[in-house]
């Protein structure tokens, strides 16, 4: 078989906008990571440009706690026909990061040192909204532990998460 023999479709396109996210990790290290998360979902605080390609809505910052939720469509798909691991993975990334993110004071920073992912169900187009919550565990002055989940609207698991965040002082 070769695509001469499957009809391939439309092309269909995708535009992502975003603005200069350097002012913004200025203002980042002027802000607790509560208020400035929050300024986020407020819209107060343009949001990273990682949201624009996955169509990210910031839902609820509270300390130690973030959600964040997304309707995926075929741009996100692999080679298979079905959202690609990335997509899950980088939610999860994005919700237990910024949850230990919220619990910081003002020009403290963190990195990701370790991401694990568990894909438990497959996330497809049409399947309507999809939630990554990601809550602290454990914080702590030099590392942070946090975890997390991706679920459909009936409430399924789709994937989960545990994360290990370097905590940065300046």
């Amino acid at each position: 078989m070769t695509v001469e023999d499957v009809n391939v479709g439309q092309l269909r396109e995708k535009t992502i906008a975003w603005r200069d996210p350097l002012p913004m990790a200025g203002l980042a290290a002027k802000l607790s990571g509560v208020d400035y998360l929050r300024g986020i979902a407020e819209g107060r605080v343009p949001p990273p440009p990682i949201s624009a390609h996955f169509g990210l809505r910031w839902v609820s910052v509270t300390e130690g706690d973030i959600v964040l939720a997304a309707e995926p469509d075929e741009s996100l798909y692999n080679p298979i026909g079905s959202v690609h691991g990335g997509v899950a993975a980088t939610m999860l990334d994005s919700a237990v990061a910024c949850a230990v993110h919220s619990t910081l004071p003002a020009g403290v920073g963190y990195t990701s040192v370790e991401l694990k992912v568990s894909f438990v169900r497959a996330i497809h187009a049409g399947m309507g909204e999809i939630r990554a919550h990601g809550w602290v565990v454990k914080a702590g002055s030099r590392v942070a532990f946090a975890e997390g989940d991706i679920r459909d609207t009936a409430g399924r698991v789709l994937a989960t998460a545990s994360s290990t965040c370097l905590i940065i002082a300046s």
